[in-house]
This record gives structure tokens, C-alpha cells and sequence, in this order.
């Protein structure tokens, strides 16, 4: 008998990302995202994560939702799902998402695998608690939550894996649901909450961990990078400072505005950009020189894809490998456990080509050599 894979794409998530309005939560909030020029994120990286499953289609029964929820990236794929339920086509909302999971709930689909981001992941085990298996496929601006796969085509893999019992590897595990204020987190100000736990397959490296914040005693550590990196700032040089407490530190040094939560740019050691999207990056770089410095997300190791998708795979490349800062105190490496970094920026070219080993400020000329995976 063929496993029952349901599939739920949130079409709209991540789309507040690289225009910088990090989320898409709130119809006012995605008018704008759409003013600003972004484009859907999910569904082709919810085509990303079905490619994986395509080699077993005889052998799974895809159930999914109408139009830009499921259906069309399916047969996009080459596949042909079972679709169920109804929505006006483009203008989708989170309960729509909430009556999908209710189908895939009544249908007991096997593995329900969705594509959005934290929001998404609260609305479906709002229905679902604890009593199906879901996997999601990282799509949002955020995704602090454990429940998502490190990128899409590691969810695809995963999925296959766990549909067609091939691997002894493959285990259940109870995954934090976390999410946080959006209004409160484009005010800077980061408000994160655990709503519950969803059941997922779990492969180590394969499933992202929930994120962890900095340690009380870590400043010290803090500042000792950030005069790292003030002493060696070169002039006539833009720099893309990116979000989160590590690179703040630079911003405090050099005594200027920081978006804590957003990208910001310096030249000559002067404000130039305050919490910019990426078109404006992409218009910065054609013009000067660039350089690149991210923090590192502690527990999960991204660098790039997770809350600073702004600094996106057209400015990376425009900047260049050899041009990116990559900055992390000791105690975040620890929380890594030997875990490789992660990037997930959409591109696969661009994260194949960032792959490999890198040098990583640790401390006021102290370097750490750890590598980059994909």
C-alpha cells in the first residue's frame, strides 16, 4: 500500500525577507512586501524539496491543496496529486492553511511536509498537535523553530527516506514550535515564545535545531571581535554589517545607529544605510567595494538564509567569497556540538560555491578554521 504524503505550501512566506521587513505575517505588512518588489519564496522551494521525492512517485500518494498551495509546484515536479479543499486563488491566508492541515489530519496522510516559515509552523499544529508526522521546508524570513529541514533539498531527501523506510537512521523526534512578535521584532526588539511540539522524522544534520541566543558573559568576547575587525577596516570599503548581537557589537564601537534585527552599512567608518533591503545592497556594491560581516546563529550555525536574507545570493555574488567576515564568539561555536555552518540562501550555486573551510574571528586576533555546509 502507498504512504500518504501531504503537502501544504504557504505561498506567501519569507516574501518580507529580502525587501527587509523582516516577515510576512499581517495582510498590511504583505501589501507592502509586494509594493517593494518581492517575489514568492516558498513555492519554488517547495519544488526544490518534491524533487527529491519524484524517483519514488509511484510509491507515494500526494494529497495537497488547490493552486499556489500545493498543487501547482506538485505538478510542477511532474507529479499528479490528489487535491482536496478550496481557496481563491492568490489571495490566501493563514486559515486556509489551518483547513488544509484539517484535511491532511482527516486523511491521515503519513508525513505531512510544508513549505512556509514559524507562522506557518503555529497554524498547522494549532490542528495537528502531536497526532501526524510533519516536516517543514524552510521558506520563511525567520524560522527559529526546530521543525524545519536545514534547506529544501535536505527536506525532500529526508522525506524520501522517511516515506520509503530506507534508512535505519531516520527517527521520530518531538520539535520545538518557537515564534516571535513580528510588530515587536521591526522595533528591534526580540520577543521569542514556544508554542508546543511537532512530531518530525529526524536525521542528524537534517533537521535545523531551535535557535539559541548569547550567553550573559559573553560581551567581553564580543568586544574583543569587534576590535578585530575596527582594526583591520580598510577605507573606501563598504561594509555590510549583518543582523544579530555579534555584529551589533562593531556598531557600539564605532558609536553608530545599529538595527539589531536588520542590515545596516558603513563606509569610512561612518553610517551610510540604516536597516536596507537588497535592492539597495545591490545598488551599494555595483558602486564601491564590499565587504560582508555576519554573526553566526547559535545552535543551528547559518550565516546565511536565516533572518538576513536581504544579504541575498546577488549581492553575495556581487561582493564575492574572498570579501565575507564570518564572526562568532567561542561559547556560540560550543553550542554547535562540531556541527558544521550552514548557509541556505536559495541558490544552490551560490551555496555550493560558499561551501568548504572558512576562517572565523573568534577573539581580538584569534581565528577559528570550521566549515561550511550546504
Amino acid at each position: 500500500m502507498n504512504k500518504k504524503l501531504g503537502l501544504i505550501v504557504n505561498p506567501v512566506a519569507g516574501m518580507g525577507g529580502r525587501v527587509g521587513l523582516k516577515g510576512s505575517d499581517g495582510e498590511e505588512i504583505l501589501n507592502r512586501a509586494k509594493e517593494l518588489g518581492a517575489q514568492p519564496e516558498a513555492p519554488r522551494r517547495a519544488v526544490d524539496a518534491l524533487k527529491g521525492l519524484v524517483p519514488m512517485k509511484e510509491d507515494i500518494e500526494l494529497i495537497t491543496y488547490p493552486y499556489e498551495m500545493g498543487e501547482d509546484e506538485a505538478r510542477n515536479c511532474g507529479l499528479s496529486p490528489i487535491v482536496v479543499g478550496e481557496i481563491k486563488k492568490g489571495e490566501t491566508s493563514a486559515a486556509d492553511t489551518r483547513n488544509a492541515a484539517r484535511e491532511m489530519l482527516r486523511l491521515e496522510v503519513d508525513l505531512l511536509l510544508f513549505a512556509g516559515g514559524d507562522g506557518t509552523a503555529r497554524d498547522i499544529y494549532s490542528v495537528i498537535g502531536d497526532k501526524i508526522t510533519a516536516l517543514g521546508v524552510p521558506s520563511g524570513v525567520k524560522i527559529h523553530s526546530a521543525v524545519y529541514a536545514t534547506s529544501p533539498r535536505n527536506a525532500g531527501e529526508l522525506a524520501a527516506f522517511y516515506l520509503g523506510g530506507k534508512s535505519s537512521e531516520v527517527r521520530l523526534s518531538e520539535a520545538e514550535i518557537m515564534d516571535i512578535d513580528e510588530q515587536s521584532f521591526r522595533a528591534d526588539r526580540l520577543s521569542a515564545r514556544l508554542y508546543g511540539y511537532l512530531k518530525v522524522p529526524y536525521m542528524k544534520r537534517m533537521i535545523q535545531c531551535a535557535k539559541a541566543g548569547g550567553c550573559a558573559g559573553e560581551q567581553q568576547a564580543l568586544n574583543a571581535i569587534a576590535a578585530d575587525v575596527i582594526n583591520n577596516m580598510e577605507t573606501e570599503c563598504l561594509y555590510i554589517i549583518g543582523t544579530g548581537t555579534t555584529t551589533r557589537a562593531i556598531m557600539e564601537q564605532l558609536g553608530l545607529k545599529n538595527t539589531l534585527l536588520g542590515v545596516d552599512a558603513v563606509y569610512n567608518r561612518k553610517l551610510v544605510g540604516s536597516d536596507v533591503n537588497e535592492a539597495q545592497l545591490l545598488q551599494m556594491v555595483e558602486e564601491k567595494k564590499a565587504k560582508i560581516v555576519v554573526g553566526v546563529i547559535g545552535r543551528q550555525g547559518y550565516i546565511f538564509g536565516r533572518g538576513n536574507q536581504q544579504i541575498s545570493a546577488k549581492v553575495i555574488k556581487k561582493v564575492g567569497k574572498e570579501n565575507i567576515i564570518i564572526l562568532a564568539t567561542l561559547d556560540k561555536i560550543a553550542t554547535l556540538k562540531d556541527a558544521p555552518l550552514l548557509v541556505d540562501t536559495g541558490d544552490e550555486e551560490i551555496d555550493k560555491h560558499l561551501s568548504g573551510y572558512v576562517q572565523v574571528i573568534s577573539g581580538l586576533g584569534e581565528r577559528i578554521v570550521l566549515k561550511i555546509e550546504y
